[in-house]
C-alpha cells in the first residue's frame, strides 16, 4: 500500500494523476478505482492510498481510497 496526493483529475474525462514519494513517475488514476460510494471523483491536492499495477505506459493507481488524516501529514513530496 503506498500513499501520495492527487496532482489532477478532470471528471469530465474521468483520470487523473497521483504522486507519491515512492515513484520517481506520476500515476495514472482512473475513476474506475476508486474505492468510494456514489460519484468516484478526486479533487487535486486530496491524501490518498492505493496500490499499483503496471499499465501500457507508465504505473497506473488501483485501489484508490481517499485517506481522512491532515494533508500535513502525508509525506511529503514534488
Amino acid at each position: 500500500m503506498h500513499t501520495g496526493k492527487v496532482k489532477w483529475f478532470n471528471n469530465a474525462k474521468g483520470f487523473g494523476f497521483i504522486v507519491s514519494p515512492d515513484f520517481d513517475e506520476d500515476l495514472f488514476a482512473h475513476y474506475s478505482v476508486i474505492q468510494s460510494e456514489g460519484y468516484k471523483s478526486l479533487k487535486a491536492g486530496q491524501a490518498v492510498e492505493f496500490d499499483t499495477t503496471p499499465g501500457p505506459k507508465g504505473i497506473h493507481a488501483v485501489n484508490i481510497r481517499l485517506l481522512t488524516v491532515p494533508e500535513e501529514e502525508v509525506k511529503e513530496f514534488s
